[in-house]
């Protein structure tokens, strides 16, 4: 098999659609709001509504789960009815719904019924979104589109904490006036959704599938399940990125710059993206995503070897950098090895099994964390990324470029 050297040229003819463009900035907006709130929610939990750390715990599994259950079915919808941007916008639109009720609790309960229905919009729009960016990019940019996507996203992810940390300053810790902030970005998202995106027509005599019949299923290639097995082996490789906060705590950096991390870690992450997923059009993919898994394990050696602030930022970087090489690269090989009519479907099956896998992988690393020590949580998750090497070696995304 050949690594296409021929693909670049025609891809750097091919520009990426408007919609496209959009729909990364509808992230980058959305991601705004949530994580304004977010970097702040269980702060706020514990100091202003006087939680403790077990309610937030229970709080932030209750909605990653409900999440991971929504996530599949969302995706069997859009392929159901053939369209992904009425789900999205439902998605989308509960998300900013859920906004203003974080500026109006005063309990523990309206902030769970807040972060459910915030929860419930992301697992609805994710598989939706996700398939409509595969239909909209040409094949042979699709790589770049994800890319775009993602990158734009991610801006907003350390965009939110430093708009955050900004209006605490000004406001004096202020966190309702803060969170009634987040209402903005959010309808703006929502907004753009609905007037700057336009999804594509179905094709003329397109006949509606019931994606989750059995022979229906049985379409999702047996490429397209090592790609899934894959990712959720590589998400246990990479787990909470809470842990790297832990562990710049552990080196002594201050509280009040705790978010920091994440939002050094984001600008690699939104920096890298975009190149990498453009790269990926023209290269084996395999041989990037086993660069990616090179490049979190040199990460993982950093963050295992010393809590020094040198080691811990070399780390953190490295880290973004691997999100960056990875994370298009994966929604892209989804994209390319399911079928056109079952790609909502297979994002969500994606979605959801790596979903389970991050829960599963949190939970180790903090099982290692506090009965073998901060290094061991790190050169765990090295085993498992040799083992996804293991598996992209032996699988048939190795020997063939989708």
């Amino acid at each position: 098999m050949s690594d296409h050297p021929t693909q670049m040229p025609q891809a750097a003819r091919v520009r990426i659609p408007r919609a496209i463009w959009a729909l990364g900035f509808v992230s980058l907006l959305m991601d705004v709001s949530s994580e304004l709130i977010h970097s702040l929610l269980p702060v706020f939990m514990v100091t202003a509504l006087g939680a403790s750390a077990l309610t937030v715990g229970l709080v932030e599994g209750a909605a990653e789960a409900t999440a991971l259950i929504v996530k599949v079915f969302s995706g069997a919808i859009s392929d159901y009815l053939g369209k992904r941007k009425p789900l999205a916008v439902l998605g989308y639109g509960l998300g900013a719904i859920s906004k203003p009720l974080f500026a109006l609790a005063t309990t523990t309960g309206l902030v769970l019924f807040a972060r459910l229905i915030d929860r419930v919009g992301k697992g609805i729009r994710g598989a939706p979104r996700d398939a409509l960016v595969a239909d909209l990019a040409p094949p042979e940019i699709r790589g770049a589109a994800f890319g775009l996507r993602q990158s734009l996203d991610t801006v907003g992810a350390f965009l939110g904490p430093l708009l955050a940390m900004g209006l605490m300053l000004l406001w004096a810790n202020n966190f309702a006036a803060v969170f009634w902030v987040a209402v903005i970005p959010a309808g703006m998202a929502v907004a753009l959704l609905l007037f700057g995106v336009q999804e594509p027509e179905r094709k003329p005599g397109a006949v509606r599938v019931n994606p989750i019949r059995r022979e229906n299923l049985r379409r999702l290639s047996r490429a397209y399940w090592w790609v899934v097995g894959i990712g959720a082996v590589f998400t246990l490789a990479r787990f909470s990125e809470a842990f790297l906060v832990l562990r710049a705590n552990q080196g002594g950096l201050p509280l009040a710059f705790t978010p920091l991390v994440l939002i050094g870690m984001n600008i690699v992450y939104a920096f890298a993206a975009y190149p990498f997923g453009k790269l990926a059009d023209g290269m084996r993919h395999s041989r990037l995503l086993a660069f990616g898994l090179l490049v979190l394990i040199a990460a993982d050696l950093a963050l295992a070897y010393s809590n020094h602030w040198g080691w811990v930022s070399a780390g953190v970087l490295l880290w973004g950098l691997h999100m960056g090489i990875t994370q298009g690269l994966l929604a892209t090989m989804v994209a390319d090895t399911a079928p056109d009519d079952l790609r909502g479907t297979a994002f969500g099956f994606f979605n959801l099994l790596s979903g389970i896998a991050m829960l599963v992988a949190s939970g180790l690393a903090g099982l290692l964390w506090d009965k073998m020590g901060a290094a061991m949580t790190f050169l765990g998750g090295i085993v498992f990324c040799v083992l996804a090497l293991v598996l992209i070696a032996v699988s048939p995304v190795a020997a063939k470029k989708f």
